[in-house]
């Protein structure tokens, strides 16, 4: 497989490299470790066997020492760079800003605007021949000189630079929001540390940065950066479906199976690896590269992904045949090289249809066999991939933009309609004229003139601002989010969030500081309040106790003295692990002489840690040839394996299940009350005689003899019970899930506020909640989920499983008025599930695995509660900000469409010009979206309960604003449309022939439309019916500079406009009687305020989110494949199978397709990995 991956790494690449490699003077070429990373099992075995001798002489070969690492000298480094690559997988390449341009083109309305300007651009150059004119009728009477006659082609210019900025500000905010995701990106990926030995000392590199060569240390939860081959390894078991999409946890060992891919996840165990293959050249980067999916062949195969099904039905093959010229090329380049023969069923089943000669045949209809089909399914459910970014708030914003745009649609063909049938009868019934052929091009620009007024109500009346407000609001929050410790990686999440209405929280390190110290212990049947003195200890059970806490733990936890004086020791590794290390430390004794003496390479066996044995154990060997075992795990289960405990002089007595209550009661009970996590350390020793059966691991742990209970405390985060008091007051019902004893559990609980004296609440255990909420069948019902969880606050001893089903069960319920949005904290790779399962995921940045960031949606970088708290305030407020931009938008489509539809049917003429109406559409689409999207969220916004779901978009109040608005406006225009001239004593505008200067009555029309929706969105900053709307309006200084720029250039469009905007300059008189109007919209907010809502019956809400049928195939289809843009482009290993798949597919049988033409004969490659 790698072989045909060379192509598209660089196949000229290939001579060079063996000179390089002669050159790096190290003994393995870049191919040879390439072909060796393809290999499995035995067959990896005896490759290494036969070539290297074993994985130490293939460390040789790499000069790198299996224990002390890479020297870390630059130059070695480097050098190891420049022959076998860089870890770094090129991404794609961003859309250029031409090329977004081109996209914002795209927009229906504006092309529709664009030909109309045309039209009336090329319209305005053909004059009559002078003698007729008087026949046309009064029609081109007006002209009063030829200056002005000539200007007819600048309202066409005008519309068309308009069209020109509305089109730029779009392109310029994708390419903004295109490159603060690449941002994020990189940061994310900067984030990413991996644990390297160099010069045998354990350090974190970031992933980009490991080289072949180098010792990397994986552990339960890593995401593994590279490939590599396993050199020691303690019970390591491998989730490799990313690659083979096959679901069993893979068993590596050194002698069974050693080879350990990049992508795939560490589920269980530990161990040490050396990286031979990086970047392009690991089995990642190669599918990668094989997809295109970095650098410019993504671009060519992008456009043929999306273009498939359009082949597939109109162009035929023909198109398909070109479009994969570039794969093809590439595989013939390559025809030297055949790809293995086996083939793994997965990849079978989606080239069935190779098989079948009229390859080219079946490209023009939908495939029939069964695979067929279900890779039809496929490519449907890749084309919907992204959609998963719709979230609940864009579903409803897309319903309630398509609504507008309708009635938009209706209205403007009915203004257009009415002009011309008016025209008609004016001129030729009432008139009674005939149509003259050299007057027919007068007619036909009075006719595109009609045409551009419709288009312009349509422009003004679709909200293309919608999108363009949540994009801008949901960047700002992302970038703002930043700063409060939430890195997001799915901009929806963000919004979600607003929404939530239940956390379910782990307790240690979300809750807690992670800062583990052991303050208790029962040592020698006695019960210490505090650290013991070391002399009062038995030497024997002593030495032990630090031989047990030293050996079996993970060698790559350590506690290392302050960076600072004065400052804690760090922890490094496991926390748990780090407390216990802490107390060997306070005991006067020390665990790096052990760990010296009995090296991690010389462990016998090794039980890892995992959520189902909730224990660890390290087997060593003695030197009379028997074997110890040593055990720590949670007391209430290690205790039940106990058959023996140490008394004060170091002997055993034996424990039985009577003395094991009594202590439970005595001893662990009390600990946990104070809030403590109890951990049992114990040990058994095996005779010499014959070998133990080490895989019977129940018969292993068994019959223990216990050393010591400690109680570990780990103190409850300064800031999180008011956060939790912040959660509840907003209507957020906050759970605490952990793996911990039940009394541990509820102590913690009623630090933080999560439980309450007095309330009504459930603390279970993880058993206790499987028994109610299963029937005799073992199968859970949501009947009787629904009566545990609304009371549950603690649910303790808790497996992964059952964090799901809970998460599961909250979200499917249907007792409430709406349906439950849940968000979850995780930080280990059990977690997973849970996190993907619920509406928003958040992984822990510090603590947490990498399975775990990989399905969350947001990462804590500072691991806290109350950043979540951060995320629900930003959350509600992106869904206000909408809000307020959805209220003042569309107040100003309400007042501009019943002006230009009512003024065009009286007085054949919008009152407000084509380009005048772009200018206002531009004012409320684009600034208005970014003056109200960035508003910053307040406080105020945790003391009103979650909106829910299914609530809609516009309340009632907002749509009393609306209307409230839309009736002052629109009385005032209407007064100064047919009173105006009038009022201040001005000639008319009305009915001014086609290319007439601009008159001051419709220029004060204009002005005062304007300077009315400048106040206007003032009134859009509060939307719940608040008096106050300039409170915090100087802690925005975007909104401040936009309403006082908008205003500048108002003035200076009014007064040097002109012919193009239509506008004659007005006096300073006329100026301020539009700015008293302007403000009186200010006074009007108020008088709104003062009606109650609850009166107005009548008021209808709008914007709801979509039914319950399109939820559940959204959701499915969510559940299904959840791949959407960041993921696209932050998953690595994980969705390359599931997304390449399909394009290898299409690719494989185009190209045989086009190939059977060239050569019948030949055999079609094919793409397999076995």
């Amino acid at each position: 497989m790698g072989d045909v991956a060379n192509s598209s790494v660089g196949h000229h690449a290939k001579n060079q490299q063996h000179g390089a490699n002669r050159a790096g003077g190290f003994g393995c070429t870049l191919p040879e470790l390439r072909s060796l990373m393809e290999l499995r099992g035995a067959e990896a075995l005896q490759k290494i066997q036969e070539t290297y001798g074993d994985v130490s002489g293939l460390c040789k070969r790499l000069k790198t020492s299996p224990t002390e690492g890479l020297s870390d000298n630059v130059t070695d480094l480097e050098k190891r760079r420049q022959i076998y690559g860089q870890n770094f997988i090129p991404p794609k390449k961003p859309k250029t800003f031409l090329q977004l341009v081109w996209e914002a083109l795209q927009d229906v309305t504006l092309i529709i605007l664009e030909i109309a300007a045309i039209i009336s651009l090329g319209l305005s150059f053909y004059a009559p021949p002078g003698e007729q004119s008087d026949a046309c009728g009064n029609v081109s009477a007006g002209a009063e000189d030829e200056g002005e006659a000539e200007a007819g082609w600048i309202e066409g210019a005008a519309i068309l630079l308009s069209v020109i900025c509305v089109v730029l500000v779009t392109a310029f905010n994708d390419w903004s929001k295109e490159k603060q995701f690449r941002g994020l990106q990189s940061r994310i990926e900067q984030e990413q540390k991996f644990q390297v030995i160099r010069k045998g000392q354990v350090i974190q590199v970031p992933v980009a940065e490991l080289v072949v060569g180098d010792i990397a240390q994986i552990k339960y939860g890593d995401l593994l950066p590279a490939d590599g081959v396993l050199i020691q390894g303690n019970d390591l078991k491998i989730d490799e479906s990313s690659l083979t999409g096959e679901s069993d946890h893979v068993r590596k060992a050194v002698d069974k199976d050693p080879m350990l891919l990049s992508g795939t996840h560490v589920m269980e165990g530990s161990g040490r690896m050396v990286v031979t293959a990086v970047g392009v050249n690991s089995q990642t980067g190669i599918i990668f590269t094989l997809l295109g999916a970095s650098g410019e062949e993504e671009e060519k195969k992008e456009k043929k992904d999306e273009d498939i099904e359009a082949q597939r039905g109109a162009h035929g093959h023909k198109t398909s045949k070109q479009q994969d010229g570039a794969v093809e090329n590439n595989q013939n380049k390559d025809k030297e090289i055949e790809a293995p023969e086996e083939e793994s069923d997965l990849a079978q089943s989606h080239t069935t249809t190779k098989k079948q000669d009229g390859a080219v045949a079946m490209e023009m209809q939908p495939l029939k066999s069964a695979e067929g089909g279900e890779m039809e399914e496929r490519e449907k459910k890749k084309a919907n991939g992204p959609k998963k970014e719709k979230s609940v708030l864009q579903g409803k914003l897309t319903k309630l933009a398509v609504q507008i745009g309708k009635a938009g649609l209706v209205m403007s063909a009915f203004t257009v309609v009415i002009l011309v049938i008016y025209f008609v009868i004016h001129n030729f019934v009432i008139g009674g004229r005939p149509w003259l052929s050299n007057c027919t091009p007068v007619y036909v620009q009075y006719f595109v003139k009609f045409f551009i007024i419709g288009v312009t109500v349509l422009v003004v009346a679709v909200p293309e601002g919608l999108p363009l407000a949540v994009t801008i609001s949901l960047a700002y929050s992302v970038k703002k989010m930043m700063k409060d410790n939430n890195l997001v990686r799915h901009l929806d999440a963000c919004e979600t969030m607003g929404n939530a209405t239940a956390i379910c929280s782990d307790k240690t390190g979300t809750l807690t500081t992670n800062r583990m110290t052991v303050v208790q212990s029962y040592v020698g049947d006695t019960h210490y309040k505090e650290i013991p003195d070391p002399n009062n200890l038995n030497p024997k059970i002593l030495d032990l106790l630090v031989h047990a806490i030293s050996i079996n733990s993970a060698y790559t936890t350590k506690v290392l003295p302050p960076e600072k004086e004065g400052a804690l020791p760090r922890q490094v590794g496991n926390k748990t692990e780090c407390a216990l290390l802490g107390f060997v430390l306070d005991l006067k004794q020390d665990f790096q002489p052990v760990r010296d003496q009995i090296p991690e390479q010389k462990l016998y066996k090794v039980y890892t840690f995992n959520s189902v044995r909730k224990s660890m154990s390290t087997v060593i060997c003695m030197p009379d040839g028997g074997f110890r075992l040593f055990s720590k795990g949670a007391s209430e289960i290690l205790l039940k394996k106990c058959t023996n405990i140490l008394n004060s002089n170091g002997e055993l007595r034996s424990f039985r299940p009577r003395d094991r209550d009594e202590m439970v009661k005595k001893i662990i009970e009390p600990m946990a009350c104070d809030g403590l996590r109890t951990i049992c350390i114990a040990y058994r020793d095996f005779s010499a005689g014959q070998e133990p059966e080490w895989d019977n691991e129940t018969e292993i742990v068994g019959e223990l003899t216990c050393i010591a209970v400690v109680g570990i405390e780990d103190p409850v985060r300064p800031e999180v019970p008011e956060a939790i008091r912040k959660c509840q007051r907003a209507g957020i019902t906050v759970r605490m899930v952990t793996g911990d004893n039940i009394n541990t559990a509820r102590a913690i609980a009623a630090k933080c506020g999560i439980i309450q004296p007095g309330e009504d609440f459930l603390c279970l255990e993880g058993k206790e909640f499987n028994r109610r909420i299963r029937n005799e069948k073992g199968e859970i019902e949501q009947d009787r989920l629904d009566k545990v969880w609304p009371k549950l606050r603690v649910l303790a001893r808790s497996s992964p499983t059952d964090k799901h089903t809970l998460v599961k069960g909250i979200i499917d319920s249907t007792i409430g008025e709406q349906r439950q949005v849940v968000a979850v904290t995780g930080d280990g790779t059990n977690d997973g599930p849970a996190l993907k399962k619920a509406d928003v995921g958040f992984a822990m940045g510090i603590a947490g695995t990498d399975v775990a960031k990989e399905a969350s949606d947001i990462i804590l970088t500072d691991d806290n509660f109350s950043s979540i708290v951060k995320a629900v305030m930003w959350g509600r407020n992106v869904y206000d900000s909408i809000s307020k931009f959805l209220q003042f938008q569309l107040t100003v489509n309400v007042v501009a469409v019943i002006v230009a539809f009512t003024g065009a049917c009286i007085t054949q003429d919008s009152p407000l010009k084509a380009v005048q109406m772009l200018w206002v559409n531009l004012i409320m689409d684009t600034f208005a979206s970014l003056a109200l999207a960035t508003e910053p969220p307040t406080e105020s916004l945790l003391l009103r309960k979650p909106y829910g779901r299914d609530k809609p978009l516009i309340s009632r109040t907002m749509m009393k604003n609306i209307l409230g608005h839309a009736i002052y406006q629109l009385t005032v225009i209407f007064t100064l449309l047919f009173a105006g001239e009038v009022i201040f004593d001005i000639d008319s505008g009305r009915n001014a022939p086609l290319h007439s200067p601009p008159s001051e009555h419709y220029t004060i029309i204009f002005n005062t439309f304007v300077l009315m929706q400048l106040c206007n969105e003032i009134n859009a900053r509060k939307i719940h019916g608040e008096r106050n709307v300039f409170e915090g309006i100087f802690s925005n200084p975007i909104f401040c500079s936009i309403v006082l720029g908008t205003f500048g250039i108002q003035i200076v469009i009014v007064q040097f406009g002109g012919k193009p905007f239509s506008c004659a300059p007005l006096t300073v008189e006329q100026w301020l009687w539009c700015l008293f109007i302007g403000i009186g919209e200010l006074v009007w907010g108020q008088v709104i305020a003062t009606i109650p809502t609850s009166q107005l019956k009548f008021l209808k809400e709008a914007g709801h989110g979509p039914g319950k049928d399109e939820i559940t195939d959204e959701e499915m289809a969510e559940d299904e494949e959840e791949i959407d843009h960041a993921e696209r482009e932050l998953r690595r290993g994980q969705i390359l199978w599931f997304r390449g798949l399909n394009r290898i597919q299409t690719q494989d049988d185009l190209t045989k397709a086009g190939r059977k033409r060239q050569r019948p004969t030949t055999s079609s490659r094919k793409l397999s990995r076995k």
